[in-house]
């Protein structure tokens, strides 16, 4: 599945260097570690390791993916299995 989503990121020298939390279907996830990160045509993509999920309600995976896409400048999240 993949949803539109907020994201708080480390930028330095350019926009979206390394995202640290997310915002989505209403809860706060915060990055524990980005396991791998990668470039796409349309912008930068990041696996990601969430902290803190075991007492989440309805559960989800600890890994998802983060895709920016730079010429909407928006995020899309996936989440993995």
């Amino acid at each position: 599945m993949s949803d539109s989503v907020q994201v708080e990121c480390y930028s330095g020298y350019t926009y979206a260097q390394e995202p640290r939390a997310f915002e989505w279907r209403g809860r706060r996830y915060e990055v524990k570690r980005i396991v791998k990160r990668w470039r796409t045509p349309e912008g930068p993509g990041f696996r990601v390791e969430i902290a803190g999920i075991s007492d989440l309600q309805p559960p989800i995976s600890k890994l998802v993916e983060l895709i920016y896409l730079e010429a909407e400048d928006t995020w899309t999240l996936t989440v993995q299995s």
